[in-house]
């Protein structure tokens, strides 16, 4: 069975992001009912607000889903106590060191996936006691590591420095990517970007109109004094591209991203002054589908892509 599948009690290997002004109980649920792991995104929640969302998702099914905390966020202690006390089961956490809460989490009954950008991080994440990595590239949207590194080369790489069940996620939109990922060692997949533009996502359907939009070359890595995130290029970008060729310092970054820009593009529907968070895979994405349709082309497109690796004789030396 797969590793993944069996660690989380799914029916498909695909865990849908925890983003930001995307991921809310609508999102979780759906992506969970058709058999992959649906995650509450708790960065851009306050603790009450996440709490909603928790009863909320279990009203809507009954099978497993769980919650990414960024921990760079503030109130993480009370949202690791409103986890607890309402029995979530996975928590997924990101942006930070996963010595601090992975511990009191397996206390408390809790799997634990823990996101990492290079092996080194993994290993580190390994011995704090994760049950599952996540390694993310650089394609991803939103929040980034600083290496820079592609899935391409990060996936093999983290293989090779842990034995513990690997999720892939940057850049991943299609079966097809799924696929490749699988055969690079994961054994499953995080998909982020694809899901923000799903009905179900609780993003602006402004955003998501806009990001149907979206060219190659449509995103970009900015703010890496304060921390690296990929952004749609659009006015407040270019603010930020202009401070950072000027050699801007972090308090002048900060100072121009101030407080609620995800809030204002994201869910508010600014397309200028908010900032757009999106991965480099936005540009394959051409159509605002029901999180239904677009599991069952995942799985098709997995499955099929499969086949013809071993029908076609241009895979054979």
């Amino acid at each position: 069975m797969n590793r993944i599948c069996e660690l989380f009690n799914i029916k498909y290997p695909v865990i849908q992001g925890g983003m930001v002004w995307c991921s809310g109980w609508k999102l979780a649920s759906a992506v969970s009912n058709c058999g992959g792991l649906g995650l509450i995104g708790a960065g851009s929640m306050h603790p009450e607000i996440l709490e909603e969302h928790i009863l909320k998702a279990r009203n809507a099914t009954t099978k497993p889903f769980g919650v990414n905390v960024p921990l760079l966020y503030p109130e993480t202690e009370k949202i690791m106590e409103i986890i607890a006390r309402n029995g979530v089961k996975i928590v997924f956490t990101s942006a930070g060191s996963p010595k601090k809460w992975t511990a009191w989490l397996k206390d408390n009954g809790i799997t634990v996936a823990h996101v990492v950008s290079s092996s080194m991080f993994a290993e580190k994440s390994e011995a704090a006691g994760v049950d599952a990595i996540v390694a993310e590239g650089f394609e991803a949207g939103g929040h980034n590591g600083r290496e820079e590194t592609t899935t391409l080369t990060l996936i093999p790489s983290v293989r090779k420095a842990t034995s513990l069940p690997l999720l892939a996620a940057g850049g991943i939109g299609s079966g097809q990517a799924m696929l490749a990922a699988m055969v690079l060692g994961a054994d499953g997949v995080q998909i982020g970007s694809r899901f923000a533009v799903s009905e179900e996502s609780s993003a602006h359907p402004a955003f998501k109109q806009h990001i149907l939009n979206l060219s190659a070359g449509g995103t970009k890595l900015a703010l890496k004094k304060l921390a690296p995130v990929r952004l749609v290029k659009n006015a407040f970008f270019e603010q930020v591209d202009e401070l950072e060729k000027r050699g801007a310092s972090a308090e002048e970054l900060s100072r121009l991203l101030g407080r609620g820009r995800a809030k204002k593009g994201i869910f508010e529907g600014d397309l200028e002054n908010g900032e757009l968070e999106i991965g480099q895979v936005s540009a394959e994405i051409h159509e605002i589908l029901p999180v239904k349709i677009i599991m069952e082309n995942l799985i098709s497109e997995y499955k099929s892509a499969v086949k013809g690796i071993l029908a076609e004789k241009r895979f054979n030396f």
